[in-house]
Parts: structure tokens; sequence; C-alpha cells
């Protein structure tokens, strides 16, 4: 079983930024136009076009896979995406099904690895972000080059945990997939997600349900 759960929006403080080449911080937002300036930050788009002529998206790509072929290379300090996020479930699920079999549906930058160097970033679908915080808001019809599922030959079954809002995210970045695709949901109608397999989780937890129901599934609890 392949795992993907949404980002959380609680990061580890301490992660590491990209840098620009006069040294700035590149902080990643949804619309770096409506950030308020900070010292020695940098506000961009993902897709933006960095120093060197290539996308943001690119450079990390390249990133990673320098750190790949070396693997003491990592000069800004940047978390694997399964240790980015505070909350324990991404740990549960990496215990549970391996770093191989987990991944995590970023709204910055799409599907990320468990272990996918992770810049420092504050994208949401979220609508309750607003006011001061509003350039961290990513809405349905903006334009992101997401990372797609990595080709995977095998048909084992595709299981999403998280929100409605990132339903739809995921059935665009799976599409390729040779295995059957469930997602879980909390609200008593499905949500848009095309091509997926549909399994209500029957809870009380209003926010962040799908914590609850990550624990559930690395506790063999949950079958599909």
């Amino acid at each position: 079983m392949i795992v993907v759960i949404q980002c959380a929006s609680r990061k580890h403080q301490d992660a590491g930024h990209l840098h620009r080449g006069n040294g700035q911080r590149v902080k990643f937002v949804a619309q770096p136009g409506l950030a308020h300036p900070a010292p020695g930050v940098f506000y961009a788009h993902p897709d933006d076009t960095s120093d060197t002529g290539r996308t943001w998206r690119e450079e990390l790509v390249a990133y990673n896979s320098r750190h790949q072929a070396e693997p003491g290379y990592n000069p800004h300090n940047l978390l694997p995406a399964w240790l980015f996020y505070t909350p324990p479930a991404y740990r549960q699920l990496a215990e549970a099904f391996g770093l191989d079999r987990l991944f995590i549906l970023s709204a910055g930058w799409g599907l990320l690895p468990a272990e996918f160097l992770t810049p420092y970033y504050d994208i949401t679908f979220s609508k309750t972000v607003r006011g001061e915080n509003s350039h961290e808001r990513r809405r349905k019809e903006d334009d992101y080059q997401d990372f797609p599922l990595p080709p995977i030959t095998t048909e084992e079954p595709i299981v999403f945990l998280g929100g409605k809002d990132y339903a739809h995210l995921f059935s665009a970045v799976t599409a390729g997939a040779n295995g059957p695709r469930f997602l879980f949901h909390k609200s008593k109608e499905p949500p848009d997600a095309p091509g997926c397999q549909f399994r209500r989780y029957e809870t009380t937890t209003r926010t962040n349900w799908h914590y609850e129901c990550a624990k559930a599934l690395a506790e063999g609890k949950i079958r599909l």
C-alpha cells in the first residue's frame, strides 16, 4: 500500500530555506506580491524564475538530485518531507509503511516523496487564511507545476488522507497510477476527485480528523 497524507500548517520553524545568490532566504508563498516585507527574506512562488534562470522548482529538484548523488550535500539544512511537518501522524505512517511507501501532498509543491528535502514554505488551500496571511492561500485555478506521482509499475492501492480542499490535487497528481486510488473523507458527500474510490471515515473530530484516520490506518484498524 502507498499512503499519501496532506501537508500541515505546523512546520519545524528551524527548517532550512533555499537562498538567492545575494544570501537572502527564500520563503515560498502563493502570492508573493501580497506578502509583507521582512529583513533578509525574499518571497517567491515555487514556479517563479530564480537567479539562475531556472525556476525555483527546478532548483529544488537539482538540489535533491545532488543530495542523492552526494548524501552529505545539504548546505541549507533542508529537512526531508516526513520530518518537515511537526504532527506525529507523519512519523506514525513512516514507521508503519516505510519511507518508500509514504508521500506528502503539498499545496506548494505537489506530491513529495517522504525523503524529499523540502524548503520552508507557507502555501495552503485553506479558505480560512485571510487578512495579513492572504499571501499564503492557493486558489484552485492558480497555475502550479505540481510534482506528480513518480513512475511506479506496481498495481498496489494508493490511499489518501486529507481534507476535501486537497482531494482534486490528489486526483490530478496520481492520475498515472496503475493501481486503485482510495480517498478517505469525513463529509457525507465525497469530494471532487475523479477516478478515485471513496471510504467515509466516521469520527466526531472536527479539525484535522485525518490525523486520527492516519493513526488508525498505521495501527491496522482500517481495512480498504
